[in-house]
């Protein structure tokens, strides 16, 4: 008898996670396709349809993140597929509030002006990135982290450094880049070794700081256990106590990675040739050109992003060993 009224409960029961994903997936597409055949006509219909797509896009992407697949490659597409749904989602968004509202390009361009500009000035925004990133950003980021390490390790052996040139440390890392890019461009010139030394600045501190407490992480029972070996320092530097700063090594490197570009564009803003992600943003802003000047933020966005994951992977790599990259 129980078994009887159980049958029609299991019967009617809940749908497959992946009946829930594509009757998602189409639902978002028809309301995405319905709010784009509104938009001229706008008002309440326009957005019903918009609060509609919003409403099957967020049920889309809570069920891809209730998903826990086991196998690993399933995990990593998961991964990405969220974001980008999600970022999807966002972009329509903007494009049907802008164009429904008509709000005017000058104070906010919708996602389709930003990606005509992009496509039609692909010229301009690579001189630009070549500018700024390959030379400035990469040139100060490697100087400047590669000297935060290395005198991280001069530190270390060294207790009247350690207590004499930290704070001093933190008190430079406290100097705003608005007062330091000025005195940058003065002593290295307008071109790009101006903003590289504004760049080094920015992440040797973040470097040495990280580094030298990452040279502190591993316990006194290991340290004392190297002793026990009648290891050198050299070998309970190389063996122990590096591998066990690595994690807050590329803790720095990614936290780096982004401050570095954030820099070289803010000192572009005090003096640089006629090129760059910088002078493009002050420039085209002037003119009253957002387009151009989202055009630019999303390229800076793009890059930096690309900086913090490729060094993301390398820490996966590096640092296997650890705890938190057994259990992601």
């Amino acid at each position: 008898m129980s078994g009887a009224r159980l049958a029609p409960a299991h019967f009617f029961g809940r749908p497959s996670p992946a009946a829930r994903i594509a009757a998602a997936a189409l639902a978002t597409a028809l309301f995405a396709l319905a709010a784009v055949m509104l938009l001229a006509t706008g008002g309440w219909p326009l957005f019903l349809a918009a609060l509609a797509f919003w409403a099957s896009a967020w049920a889309l992407t809570a069920a891809l993140a209730s998903l826990e697949p086991k196998a690993p490659a399933a995990r990593r597409m998961l991964s990405i597929a969220i974001p980008l749904v999600f970022g999807l989602t966002v972009l329509m968004l903007w494009e049907l509030v802008i164009r429904g509202l008509a709000v005017p390009t000058v104070l906010l361009p919708p996602p389709s002006a930003i990606a005509a500009t992009l496509a039609a000035s692909a010229g301009i925004l690579f001189d630009d990135f070549v500018q700024t990133f390959l030379k400035a950003v990469v040139a100060g980021y490697v100087l400047g982290c590669g000297a935060g390490f290395l005198t991280a390790l001069l530190i270390d052996r060294s207790p009247f450094l350690k207590r004499g040139l930290l704070p001093i440390g933190n008190l430079v890392s406290a100097l705003p880049i608005v007062g330091v890019a000025p005195i940058m461009v003065m002593w290295f010139g307008f071109d790009w070794p101006s903003k590289a030394a504004v760049v080094i600045v920015m992440v040797f501190f973040p470097m040495l700081v990280n580094t030298v407490a990452g040279l502190s992480a591993s316990s006194a029972m290991e340290r004392d256990l190297m002793r026990t070996y009648a290891a050198s320092h050299t070998q309970t530097l190389m063996k122990l106590r590096l591998p066990a700063a690595l994690p807050f090594v590329f803790n720095a490197l990614k936290i780096n990675a982004t401050l570095a570009l954030i820099g070289a564009i803010v000192a572009e803003f005090f003096g640089t040739p006629i090129v760059g992600m910088g002078f493009r943003i002050s420039a085209e802003i002037g003119r009253m050109n957002t387009p151009m000047v989202w055009a630019e933020i999303t390229v800076a966005a793009v890059v930096g992003s690309a900086s913090y994951g490729l060094i993301a992977l390398i820490e996966r790599r590096a640092t296997f060993w650890h705890p938190s990259i057994r259990r992601a």
